[in-house]
């Protein structure tokens, strides 16, 4: 089975860097990339061109992003019926305790430092793609209607 990721990432390159390693790790998933929380959330809610897309197995969400940063996409998802049962992993640059404290207040289901080297980068996607898409039952996506 193909895990539906969505990855919500402003920064280009972290993007690119992060369909790299999970190309390179031979994550059994497809990637979708949006930019930033509003773009999430149309992708989330079926919106004007994403009005066809799977409903994602999991999220993946950076923090600081322009337009509605990752705490406020997470915290609108978590409090949505439709969307709470997604997991949604927090992936970004910030170790700030304040900004962890929040992640999980919000119910994140993990929060991960973006490594900075490529190699601990793929052994990070794998070390992911090993518990998220091979040891936990992820819930049922459901079928668009």
């Amino acid at each position: 089975m193909t895990a539906h990721i969505l990855l919500v990432e402003d920064n280009p390159a972290d993007a690119l860097l992060t369909e790299e390693a999970f190309s390179q790790a031979e994550v059994p998933a497809q990637l979708w990339v949006v930019g930033d929380g509003v773009e999430a959330l149309a992708f989330l809610r079926h919106e004007g061109e994403y009005e066809q897309v799977p409903r994602p197995d999991l999220i993946l969400l950076d923090l600081n992003m322009p337009r509605m940063n990752g705490l406020e996409l997470l915290e609108e998802v978590k409090s949505d019926p439709l969307l709470g049962d997604i997991p949604v992993v927090m992936l970004t640059t910030s170790t700030n305790r304040e900004d962890v404290r929040r992640a999980y207040a919000l119910h994140a289901s993990a929060y991960v430092p973006k490594p900075m080297h490529l190699e601990a980068f793929l052994d990070m996607v794998r070390s992911f793609s090993g518990f998220w898409l091979h040891l936990a039952v992820l819930p049922v996506a459901t079928e668009l209607s």
